[in-house]
This record gives C-alpha cells, structure tokens and sequence, in this order.
C-alpha cells in the first residue's frame, strides 16, 4: 500500500517554486517578479512562485514514475480505482472525454435526461446518438430525483446497441440512486454504467455517508473534488473501475480522449490542490466529516423547528428511486413561509451576506465543505431564524413544474447534428414544433430542459419563461432573456 499521508506532486511543486531556480519559460510572470501589484498582492508570492508549466524536469518529467504519476496513482487507490486522472476544467471535461471515449461516432448510449448538460456537449463533441431514461419526478417541490433499476432496464432493453449508460448520483440536491440496482441491470447487458458522482467527491469516505459508486459496480465514476473536499474550483478526478463482473471501460480510449482536451498548459495551482485534497481526504476526511456530521443533527432539528421551514432529505429515501441522502447538503423547503426559495435566497444575500449554492422556486439549497464550522452553521440558523420571522405571509407557492411531459421529450436528429447543422434564429413563440440547437437548463443546477436535436414543445417553452419570470436564469441560450432561439434551419 502506497502512502496517502504524502502528496508528491504538491511537495515537488513547492520544491521547484521555492529553491530559487532560474526561470526562462512561460509563465512570463516569472514566479510573480512580473506580475501586476494588484494581482500579487491579492494572490500572495507565494501562489504565483508556484504557478509552474508543464514538463518540469523533476515535477512531470525526469524520473519514473513522475510526481505526478505517483499522485495520480495515490488517488486512484485512495478511491478504489484502477485508474484515475486529475482534471483541470471541472468534471465537464471528464464528461467530455467519457463520451468521446465511449460513444464515438454513430453509437449509441442511454443517457439520464436530467444528466448534466456537459455530457450532452461531450455527444456533440463524439457524434454519439443517445436515448434517454427519465429519472423519478416529484411534483411537490418540482424535483427530479433518480432513474430506477426497472426504468433504466426498460430503456436498455428498448435500445440494445447501446453499450454503456450514463447517470448520475448524488443529485445537486443529495439525492443518491440505487446504484448496485442499476449497476446489475447493467452487468447483465454487458452495458458499462457511468455515473456522474461530481457532487460526491467524499462518498465512500466515513460510515455515514453514501458509498462511491465505485464500490457498487459503476464502470466509471467523475469526482468533482472541488465541490465539496477541498480542491481550487475548476478541478476534478476521473476514475475507471477496477476490473469486476462491469463492462470495463477501455482505460486507454479515456486517456486517450483526455490528451484530446487537455491543455497543454495545465495549472499547476488546480493540480497540487488535488494532490492536497486527496491527501486531507484520505488521511483526515472521516475525522472531519465527524465533527460536521455530530453539529449537523442539532443544526437540522433547529432548522425543521422554524416555522415555515422543513429540512428535505432523510425523508425522501424510500421514495422516488432514491436510496440515500448526502448529509452534507442541506435542502430546506420554504413554501411553509408563503416565500419562494428565489425570494429567501435574495433576502439572505442581501440582509446578512449569506450566499447558498442554489435557489430554486420551493427550496434552497446550502452545501456544506469538509470542515466545516460549527460556529458557520449556527449562524446560519439563526440568520434563517430571523429571516422566517421579517419574510412570513399566508401566501401559497406553486411548484414550477415541468409536468410528466419534460423529461420525455422527442428526438428528432442526434444532438451532433443539431448543434452543427445550419440553424436560423427565429421567435421563441415561432420555434414550437421546430428541433432546437441548443442546449437551455435553468441554473443552477445545470439540467436542461431542452437539448440540441429535440423538437421544441409548447410546455418546454411555458416552463422556461416561468423560470425567468421567478427570478431564475438560463444557462446555454443564446439569447438570455429567451425572445429568440436557434432552430435546425428547414430545408426548403
């Protein structure tokens, strides 16, 4: 067993950027020396001096394994993998290379259709045709939770060229799936099953926590560590599973696709913070997830003692598809104070400078780090205490709800073909019936609610200007405020 107390590409890093090396190659900031004031005075000396290139004979080059190499190697065996990769553009890129990797030219996949919007860019980018399996919808709070065994075998079978799956598992809201179901469905099809773990980078990491997806028969697993462990935003992992009764996944192909898309300028900053991450991770992260854990219990009973306001999680689990819930995401319901969560959101920000991950019309949604304080979470609730009591009416708050009819829509031509294809900007009333070429999710949480290559329908185009009515925004469209779209041009 390798030792995961070290973290050899950070110490390499450190070494070079502080033992006084000349320095003739990019960046031409030399270590900071050329540098904007402003610019090193916000950053600090010390993070530019380690703001290296690639291929530094000592850090990626020159000895073998590499620093690097061996970084990636502690990874994948702090997570149970065979193989992993460091990311330096976000979990997207791992989306990216999985469907260049796996659904190549013409092939087929099924795809959650709640799936990040990334995978369906990674489809344009590979050319692959996917079908796609509706996840568990719940109406009452307008959420999608998670694809069932029975619905994703149902959408297998229906498409039986389809040789690998792609779902995802915690949900932006905490929501786990049944993985080992799923991945069984999978294994007896011979079918690779891919999940998008991004919002559980620490899943398999302290008894009370979900386990990874690794651990329960996934092909593939996408960490997105800055999310929740630690790591400089931007930065992720990519796992392939080590070899099981799965469909394995071609580590090779996935390399290869990486070399695709990686920069040949990767920030060394993004890489050593997950060389770090993993370390604390695996040598502290059930520690530090404890000390959350045992404050979360009185944090969430104050906050279901609120009036108006009910925590979501634990009492989702047995229902729509979901097995588990992440407990470092607190989910809080506030239709009970006749707000919607957009309304709560704005007031926290704008009267206590409290800033949550996501609103949306029914609930907020607070991600919780590592370590983080009991004294951050007490305030917390005692802003939100304050705030129910300035913020409390009898009025009712509607769910905007995109009807059983959203996560059905039909495909008319692959998402390639659209997005590529000649299109024309017309009226957003003027493009029902048309094949959109683009991809339009509110956001957060990224979900869309219309992909390249569906036909447009009338209700898609209702549910989207609710959301911009409630105070939300698109991610994806062209035009933000939604007065016009792009369309697959008609022949004439």
């Amino acid at each position: 067993m390798t030792d995961q107390h070290s973290a050899p590409y950070l110490d390499a890093v450190v070494d070079y950027a502080f033992r006084g090396a000349g320095r003739f190659h990019v960046p031409g900031h030399k270590g900071g020396a050329g540098a904007d004031p402003a610019l090193r005075d916000a950053l600090g000396e010390r993070a530019l001096a380690m703001d290296i290139p690639q291929d530094v004979h000592g850090v990626d080059i020159g000895v073998s394994p590499s620093p690097y190499q061996r970084a990636e190697q502690l990874a994948a065996e702090a997570y149970g993998a065979e193989r992993s990769w460091f990311l330096t553009n976000g979990a997207t890129q791992g989306n990216h290379a999985l469907c260049l990797a796996l659904a190549p030219l013409g092939s087929r996949i099924v795809v959650q259709r709640n799936a990040h919007a990334s995978i369906v860019d990674g489809l344009v980018l590979s050319g692959g045709r996917p079908s796609f399996v509706a996840p568990e919808y719940e109406h009452e709070r307008a959420m999608a939770h998670a694809v069932t065994p029975p619905a994703l075998a149902a959408a297998l079978d229906a498409d039986p060229q389809a040789r690998s799956a792609f779902i995802v598992s915690p949900t932006y809201y905490g929501m786990c799936a049944d993985v080992a179901g799923l991945a069984q469905v999978c294994a007896e099809r011979g079918v690779a099953l891919i999940v998008d773990q991004s919002w559980g980078p620490h899943f398999g990491f302290h008894p009370a926590i979900p386990p990874s997806a690794l651990h329960q028969g996934a092909s593939a697993v996408l960490t997105s560590t800055h999310k929740i462990v630690g790591s400089l935003t931007q930065s992720a992992i990519l796992h392939v599973a080590r070899p099981s009764d799965a469909a394995a996944v071609d580590a090779d192909a996935v390399a290869r696709a990486l070399r695709l898309l990686r920069s040949t300028s990767p920030s060394s900053l993004l890489m050593a913070s997950l060389d770090a991450a993993r370390r604390q991770l695996a040598t502290h992260g059930e520690a530090l997830l404890q000390d959350t854990l045992e404050t979360l219990v009185e944090v969430k009973a104050r906050l279901n003692g609120i009036d108006g306001i009910s925590v979501v999680g634990e009492n989702v689990i047995g229902t729509s598809g979901v097995v588990a819930h992440d407990p470092m995401r607190l989910v809080l319901d506030t239709r009970g104070l006749g707000r919607t969560g957009y309304e709560v959101a704005d007031a926290l920000r704008e009267i206590y400078d409290v800033q949550v991950e996501l609103a949306t019309q029914t609930t907020i949604v607070c991600v919780l780090g590592l370590g983080q304080s009991a004294q951050e979470l007490s305030r917390l609730v005692g802003d939100v205490e304050e705030l129910a009591d300035r913020l409390r009416t009898d009025q009712a708050v509607a769910p905007i709800s995109q009807g059983p009819q959203a996560l059905d829509h039909e495909v008319v031509v692959a998402p390639r073909e659209a997005f590529l294809g000649a299109s024309e900007r017309v009226a957003l009333d003027d493009a029902v019936g048309r094949v959109s070429c683009e991809s339009i999710a509110g956001y957060p949480p990224g979900i869309p609610a219309l992909l390249p290559g569906e036909r447009i329908e009338t209700e898609t185009v209702a549910y989207l200007r609710e959301i911009l009515r409630a105070g939300g925004r698109l991610h994806g469209a062209s035009d933000p405020a939604l007065g016009t779209i792009h369309v697959l041009a008609e022949e004439r």
